[in-house]
């Protein structure tokens, strides 16, 4: 993780950083990150270890059976543990959310502190900051995800997202400028139900974005090892890999963006559950665009980071508290449409009407 955040950061950044935070030892057992109350300040991991975990009150009886059936204990059921090198606290930066989660020292560590109003600021005048610390984010926040995705094992929970809330995070943060290079960049096209998108272990070549259909994402069952996973995850192949859907994603979504944070290939196939058009943007285009323009970058760095904190918070809320609210009679779906009420209906109206006139552009009505 060290190496993961040293890489994405410049001199400068750290230079900056180093001179506005603070540095403090702090005990093991230390809250630095309390589940459901406001953030002030972002954190950096320089040494030791600080646990994740999800506190959940004991004494519904369903919660507790949901969390014997997933292998978890009540309260404080540990979901990630942190190295140095981790970012906490960065969900506030490119969200709105409280944090979903506690976090705490699992050892003796050195934490640095950066006050919130101070990183806001850097953040909304320099790009190239805003760049390197979206990138740097988004690059944690899918490690993390993939140790609590391990987390899940054979879990009961089967995640799912709204789709106004995709569009809303996509279409809302980039800009009518950046929507039409991807128009321009990108080209239609059309999968049929059960095509395969993106195959587990396999390089991605395009970033694809969901004009309509939906498709669904299935991680591998069990230990499986890449090499034999990719040249053995074929149609026609008797030994086809045994794979589990655990989420679908609709119009507005976005996916194949791991190779634009990560090196590995992605652990998930992604699979067309009904015909479905997609705008492809060839990985190499992106990638250029990406190191070419930095006011783009900051944007596209930003929007995965929500994307992943989003990710992240919806696997939290079926581990963690949320499964109450189910419990206690509210669904999952009214549970979405509360979270939707905080966020701005300007910002609804906009994503909805980009959306719609990057379809008109392409000749989707």
């Amino acid at each position: 993780m060290a190496e993961d955040l040293l890489k994405e950061l410049s001199n400068e950044d750290i230079d900056w950083m180093l001179a506005v935070g603070s540095q403090a030892e702090i005990a093991p057992g230390k809250v630095l990150i309390q589940q459901n109350q406001p953030l002030d300040a972002l954190h950096i991991l320089l040494d030791g270890a600080l646990t994740v975990s999800l506190n959940q009150s004991d004494n519904n009886p369903l919660g507790r059976a949901f969390a014997v059936l997933e292998g978890g204990t009540l309260p404080g059921r540990e979901i990630a543990r942190l190295s140095s090198g981790e970012m906490v606290g960065e969900i506030p930066f490119i969200e709105t959310y409280l944090p979903a989660t506690t976090v705490s020292a699992k050892t003796k560590s050195l934490v640095l502190t950066i006050p919130k109003f101070q990183l806001i600021q850097k953040l909304q005048q320099d790009l190239s900051f805003a760049a390197h610390l979206y990138r740097a984010s988004a690059v944690l926040l899918a490690n993390r995800l993939e140790q609590m995705m391990n987390q899940l094992g054979n879990s009961t929970v089967v995640l799912s997202q709204s789709q106004l809330r995709e569009a809303l995070i996509v279409f809302a943060e980039l800009q009518d400028a950046d929507i039409d290079w991807l128009i321009a960049a990108g080209r239609v096209e059309q999968f049929a139900a059960g095509s395969i998108l993106i195959r587990g272990g396999r390089p991605i070549e395009a970033l694809h974005i969901l004009l309509d259909g939906a498709v669904a994402l299935n991680a591998a069952t069990g230990e499986i090892n890449p090499l034999t996973r990719a040249f053995s995850n074929l149609e026609d192949s008797q030994n086809q890999v045994l794979e589990k859907e655990f989420a679908r994603l609709w119009r507005g979504d976005i996916v194949g963006e791991t190779p634009f944070i990560e090196v590995q290939p992605p652990a998930v196939t992604v699979r067309t559950i009904r015909n479905s058009r997609v705008l492809s943007i060839p990985k190499w285009r992106l990638s250029a665009k990406l190191l070419h323009d930095v006011g783009f970058a900051s944007r596209f760095y930003r929007v995965l980071g929500i994307l992943l904190a989003d990710k992240q918070q919806a696997i939290a809320q079926r581990l963690g508290y949320g499964r109450l609210t189910y419990s206690s009679g509210q669904s999952l779906d009214q549970s979405y449409a509360n979270e939707l009420n905080l966020n701005s209906l300007s910002q609804v109206a906009l994503a909805g009407a980009r959306f719609d006139w990057m379809l008109k552009r392409i000749g989707i009505e």
